[in-house]
Order: structure tokens, then sequence, then C-alpha cells
């Protein structure tokens, strides 16, 4: 099937956006941006208040990060959705329309539009034209991005809790790449992603964190066999959300976590489960905010 080009929004010069400060949650330790620890080739692109770590040869982002300052969030306008090819990197190394044209997959932000969105009113304008680069973007079902409210929600959630101690976030959110991940229009899809949330206790240089991985595969697969068969999509599947330990998540993904894996509240909130006399960490499915271990 040959698909038409669609016309990208011009993107304005990013040469001067500064990305995620590592020290954002200072008096806390700093938390590095999230690099491959495989030796994967990936290229940092900084936005305002987040950055974005995208892996040419998948075409999406390995991972974003994003700091979080709830006391200073602003309500901006979404703008039209004007998403755009980052011009600081070739459009053969990151996905663009042409992968959401016609079809049940969504432009699912990773860094959510509205968690860079804070400063002064012109710096939360551009954080919020910011979020729409599609290197910022992955191809999500449409029913695991828009009807899924406790995976939409997560920030908020943990953010309410942190605002007890701290209003400032550091999130950490990309996909979980697997070999054997289904090819679409040349670009192979994710079927689970992930997101990592650091904040500090206790007033001070505390920091906790926890992980989470939510899978999609029901709903990739059926897209992706509904356009090979030239069938209408089907009607979207299950999903399941879970709290893992951040330590599997830095596993799964080969990226560096820095001290957001010591930092994980899960095992000193959740008894492991036991083998064969092994100790193997448990991943705690969650369907509602009341079951989040903070």
């Amino acid at each position: 099937m040959t698909w038409t080009p669609v016309a990208e929004a011009v993107a304005e010069d990013l040469s001067g956006r500064a990305g995620y400060d590592p020290g954002f949650l200072a008096p806390g330790p700093r938390v590095p941006v999230p690099l491959p620890t495989d030796g994967t080739d990936v290229v940092v692109l900084p936005y305002t208040h987040f950055s974005v770590v995208l892996r040419p040869d998948r075409r999406l982002a390995a991972a974003t990060v994003v700091a979080v300052d709830g006391a200073a969030l602003r309500d901006v306008d979404r703008g039209g959705d004007r998403w755009f090819l980052d011009p600081r990197v070739g459009p053969d190394e990151q996905a663009g329309a042409e992968l959401y044209a016609r079809n049940d997959f969504d432009r699912g932000h990773l860094v959510r539009r509205r968690d860079p969105v804070w400063g002064s009113p012109a710096e939360a304008r551009r954080a919020n034209s910011d979020t729409f680069s599609y290197a910022n973007a992955a191809p999500q079902a449409a029913g695991f991005n828009q009807s899924l409210e406790l995976w939409l929600g997560l920030e908020d959630h943990v953010l309410t809790h942190a605002r007890e101690h701290d209003a400032r976030l550091v999130v950490v959110t990309g996909p979980v790449f697997a070999d054997d991940d289904p090819e679409y229009r040349g670009v192979r899809v994710p079927r689970r992603f992930f997101k990592v949330a650091g904040y500090l206790l206790d007033d001070g240089p505390a920091l906790a964190s926890a992980g989470f991985v939510l899978d999609q595969t029901p709903l990739v697969e059926e897209v992706v066999r509904s356009e090979a068969a030239a069938q209408r999509v089907p009607e979207l599947g299950a999903f399941r959300t879970f709290q893992v330990p951040v330590a599997d998540v830095a596993e799964l993904t080969a990226l560096d976590l820095g001290p957001l894996v010591a930092a994980d509240r899960m095992p000193s909130l959740v008894p492991a489960a036991s083998t064969a006399g092994d100790v193997v960490p448990l991943w705690r499915p969650v369907t509602a905010p009341g079951e989040l271990l903070l």
C-alpha cells in the first residue's frame, strides 16, 4: 500500500533549548539524562524543561526525561496540535506523520504535554509547543493512549503525593524495545512502555522513585494484522498496567537510571515473592490510584 506524504508543521529554531536539568531536584541528588548502557547509538535532543534520547535506528525515542515543577504549572492551550519533525536530526531518523495516518495509532506524547508547561508565560508556551516534536511521539493504540486514565494520570498521582513534601518531579518515560516488535510502515512498534517518577521525601535530600510498565501488545498486534489484511481496525483489546521495580525497568530498557534505582520505594513496601528459595521481585498490576505504592 502506498502512503501519500503528509505535510508537517514547520519547526521553530530549537538551537537555544537548554533541555532537562539533571540538578532539578536539588537539594536531592542529580538525576542524569538516561543513556543506554549497552553502547546503543542515541542522539540527545534538548527542549524546554525536557530532553529526548532519540534512537535513530528505531526512529523513536529510547527515553524522555522531564522536570515537572508542580507549583509553577500553567494552563496553556494545545495550540492546534502542530506536530513537527525536529530539524536537528534527519527525517529518516524520526517517525513522522506517515506512521500515524489513517489508522488506529495515536501520536502518543512520551513527555506529557502539560508536564513541562511551567515558568514564565513565554517559557510555558514554548514548552507546550516543544512537546509536539515527533521525536517525543510514539505509536500508541488509541484505546491505550486516550482511555487509560491511570496511565495518563500517573504523574498527577505522584505529584499529589509529592506535594506533601516537595512539588517537583523528574519523570522518565519511553518504550520498552524488543527485537521482535512488529514492523509497521517501516517502524518497529513497541508493545510496552515504561515510566519512572522521582521525587523528594521529607522536604530534604532523600530521593524516592516509583516505576511502571504498561503493555499494549494486544492492541498493537490487532492494528498491524488489520493493515496487513487490508481490513478495518478491529475493536481494541485489553491492556495492563503494572507497578514494577525500577531496577527491572533499567534491565528491560538497558538505560542508566542513575539514583532512581536505589531510591525505589517498592522493595520496602512490598514483600518479595519466593520461588524455590529465590527472591523474585513482584510486578504488581494496578487498576486505580489507591493501589500505587509511593
